[in-house]
């Protein structure tokens, strides 16, 4: 924190809405801490806030965003079912984004709390990079690690035939599982 003046309590969060709602590419907390000159604690309790309050933002690998409401295009989605191994993981997501899908999630089935669901928002190369490296730096494991390599991802492109497409192409090369 430098020695800027802090934004405080409400305005602070109304202020963190609209960078989110400006920003055409994730916020990472310590960015947002940064503008607002107090800690990434705070941060993460103002999301918390503002999630509580129906604010549609959601943490993916690449920092904070801001869903907003698509009027452009009409987005087709569909749930896959893959199974792969770790060393698979940048494999399977440049091929579904080569294809021009993005990866919104990754689901698994966990014995004891259910359905576990991970926001991505992945769409090029270079967030697949960037995914698989924290992933590296923070020696997290991936969520498909729970259940043997097998997981859901739900996946959405401008058409039905993108999504068909990409789904083929993993089906070649023995990653996809199923489709619904």
């Amino acid at each position: 924190m430098s020695g800027d003046k802090k934004l405080l309590g409400e305005k602070r969060r109304e202020t963190i809405v609209n960078w989110l709602k400006e920003s055409q590419t994730p916020i990472i907390g310590e960015e947002l801490s940064k503008r607002a000159n107090v800690s990434r604690q705070v941060i993460v309790q103002d999301i918390s806030l503002l999630k509580a309050k129906n604010e549609p933002i959601v943490a993916t690998s690449q920092g904070y965003i801001y869903l907003q409401e698509q009027t452009k295009q009409e987005n087709f989605s569909r749930i896959i079912a893959c199974k792969h191994t770790s060393e698979q993981t940048a494999e399977e997501l440049n091929i579904l984004v080569d294809h021009g899908v993005t990866v919104r999630d990754v689901i698994v089935e966990h014995p004891v709390y259910g359905e576990l669901t991970g926001s991505l928002m992945i769409r090029n190369r270079f967030e697949v990079k960037r995914f698989i490296e924290k992933v590296s730096e923070t020696n997290a494991s991936l969520l498909s690690l729970l259940t043997n390599g097998v997981h859901l991802h739900t996946i959405e492109a401008d058409s039905v035939e993108t999504l068909d497409t990409a789904c083929e192409a993993l089906r070649e090369v023995n990653i996809l599982l199923s489709e619904q």
